[in-house]
């Protein structure tokens, strides 16, 4: 890819991630090398974890271990600069075409990163990674910055009637 672009998939509604997952897909069949890196989710067995782990179309990188609803506000802050860190040094290591960082929002709006460290992540990259930036509430003075956004709206989910997250759909 000559120039890289910034996406943005946001919103209250479920497929943020699934989103990110069906551009790496589509990325990787097109042989360019891609790296999710996810902030605050700590599971290792959700699905694309699995499948990227038997077929090895993209790497996918996670730094928090265990819940992050319930690990310690000082724990989490730490794996977030850690997973920032890496982050930051994959954009610029030359070795990805696509880097998506998942739920790195999620990270902003809990006070674990400024949207200001997003800002000067996005001014500083390097034309030829194109970048995708999952998570809900995206900030308005990121969403300016990006090429494509999408906003995933909730009408409905089964959530709210008490169905629990299911295994191949929401994890």
């Amino acid at each position: 890819m000559s120039k890289g672009l910034v996406h943005i998939y946001t919103g209250d509604g479920k497929g943020k991630t699934t989103a990110a997952l069906g551009l790496a897909l589509r990325a990787a069949g097109q042989g360019l090398e891609v790296i999710i890196i996810q902030f605050l989710k700590g599971d290792p067995n959700c699905g694309e974890h699995l499948f990227a782990s038997k077929h090895h179309p993209f790497e996918i990188v996670q730094f928090t271990e265990g819940n992050c609803f319930t690990l310690p506000e000082e724990r989490l802050r730490n794996d977030v600069e850690e997973t920032m860190a890496f982050a930051e040094d994959t954009i610029n290591s030359g070795n990805y075409q696509m880097v998506i960082l998942d739920e790195i929002f999620v990270a902003i709006n809990r006070k674990l990163l400024e949207s200001s460290q997003i800002v000067e992540l996005i001014r500083r990259k390097p034309e030829s990674v194109e970048l995708v930036l999952t998570g809900r509430n995206a900030p308005s003075e990121i969403l300016k910055m990006a090429d494509y956004v999408t906003e995933m709206k909730m009408i409905k989910h089964p959530y709210t009637n008490g169905i629990k997250g299911r295994k191949g759909v929401e994890y």
